[in-house]
């Protein structure tokens, strides 16, 4: 694995977990009855962005580098899971 498509990697399982923790313990203008007026109800009145970007970067960090021992080490291959030989190796 070439030091870009770690880097890649790791963006797209930062992105992807934030997605996730997003939503958690999110508090809207509705839960908390302050919705300002020409505002949606579901609007966020307290997000804690920055306390859960620093949680999707732990997060991250341990599914990257599970990712990246599986890839390099050679345990999960191609055929491994190429349930219905379409993968087969290239005749020489």
């Amino acid at each position: 694995m070439s030091i870009t498509s770690a880097i890649v990697l790791y963006a797209v399982i930062w992105f992807l977990t934030f997605l996730v923790v997003i939503p958690i313990r999110l508090e809207t203008q509705g839960d908390l009855g302050k919705v300002v007026p020409g505002t949606h109800a579901g609007s966020p009145e307290n997000h804690h962005l920055k306390k859960k970007a620093w949680i999707t970067s732990g997060v991250s960090a341990v599914i990257w580098l599970v990712l990246f021992v599986v890839i390099t080490s050679g345990w999960l291959t191609i055929e491994d899971i190429d349930l219905f030989g379409r993968m087969a190796p290239a005749a020489e």
